[in-house]
């Protein structure tokens, strides 16, 4: 599949380039399908008009969730402070940073930045126990780093949407790579 470079998307109109579509269609069963009633009625309700944070809140009232989490970089502290804020207005909020536990990163033989000093792991399998136990509805990763969003993701019982992607460079905006012609061409020579 080379999706991305199709620039027909005939898709979008309903053709099924790969005559996958009932095949497709039986994957869905019932949580599935009441994920995409409700992500389709936000999408349809308020296309255009509403952001991520307030689209987050109004999918999981939606949903019927009462109870959320948050996994978030203690980078992002502030940030995560606010979102917090803003979420328990509307539901049960538990939230956990990624040094919880402060293991040590030379218990597992981890690169430090600094060598010279303790240095608490990030700690994604933690973070997920830890929310599992609180047994929330959905968790939301406010900017985990690549790898332990993942490890987040896989562990996480409940199902896990990303509302701040890490990215130190461009201040957690992946895409400002794609938007720049500086950044476009450094990538275009290499990493």
């Amino acid at each position: 599949m080379k999706c991305a470079s199709c620039t027909k998307k005939d898709c979008f109109n309903g053709k099924d380039c790969l005559e996958m579509r009932d095949k497709t269609k039986e994957l869905y069963v019932d949580d599935e399908i009441n994920l995409l009633k409700a992500s389709s009625a936000i999408e349809a309700r308020y296309y255009m008009e509403k952001t991520r944070i307030q689209e987050v809140i109004l999918f999981s009232k939606e949903m019927g969730y009462e109870k959320i989490g948050m996994a978030f970089c203690v980078g992002l502290e502030q940030e995560a402070r606010q979102i917090h804020d803003l979420f328990r207005k509307h539901f049960q909020v538990h939230s956990v940073c990624c040094k919880v536990c402060g293991i040590d990163k030379s218990d597992f033989q981890l690169e430090q930045i600094d060598e010279n000093g303790y240095e608490a792991m990030c700690n994604p399998l933690g973070q997920a126990t830890i929310l599992n136990e609180k047994n929330t509805y959905l968790n939301i990763i406010i900017g985990l780093c690549i790898g332990h969003d993942i490890l987040f993701t896989e562990h996480s019982e409940a199902p896990v949407t990303t509302l701040v992607v890490k990215d130190r460079v461009l201040a957690h905006n992946p895409l400002g790579a794609v938007y720049s012609n500086y950044y476009q061409n450094k990538l275009k020579n290499g990493i």
